[in-house]
């Protein structure tokens, strides 16, 4: 064995884990300006992988797996999980569907945000839980903005911040 093969390579990641880590902030730090309930973040990577998980005090256990689902889905589809919804909102034996083809791991309500890098690719998602569906999209956009990446959506529905549980 040489000494360069003695050394693991560096593996590229779709979003590091300093721009993951910034979304998942920008997320709690989106809920509490706007008053709203404890969120949970969940940023993965292109291929589905967890990269940073927060969960807001006071935010309930299962939130973490909701919002690992509406970013997993959005990826799954390559398409936001309020689109998602949109689309599949009067096709439920096909949302059925996924959610079995994905084991569960589906989540169709909006919260699932792609992550873009600017101008261009998809190199992962966010998923938020914890207020409204259409609420939680809001910080996620909001997040994905201000770390320096573009959002998909661009932007929330105008209506958001009327949505309620």
């Amino acid at each position: 064995m040489t000494n360069s093969d003695y050394y693991v390579r560096h593996l590229e990641a779709s979003i590091t884990l300093a721009a993951a880590d910034s979304i998942a902030d920008g997320v709690l730090a989106a809920g509490i300006a706007e008053g709203m309930l404890p969120l949970t973040a969940a940023v993965l990577d292109v291929g589905g992988n967890l990269v940073v998980v927060k969960r807001a005090d006071g935010s309930g256990i299962l939130r973490v797996d909701i919002a690992i689902g509406k970013a997993w889905g959005a990826l799954g589809m390559g398409i936001s999980s309020r689109t998602i919804r949109d689309r599949l909102k009067d096709r439920p034996a096909f949302q059925s569907a996924l959610a079995a083809a994905s084991q569960g791991r589906f989540v169709p309500v909006p919260g699932g945000v792609l992550i873009r890098a600017p101008g261009g690719d998809v190199i992962g998602a966010v998923g938020v839980s914890g207020d409204a569906s259409d609420r939680d999209e809001y910080a996620a956009i909001v997040a994905v903005r201000k770390a320096g990446l573009d959002p998909d959506p661009a932007e929330p529905l105008a209506t958001w911040n009327d949505a309620h549980l």
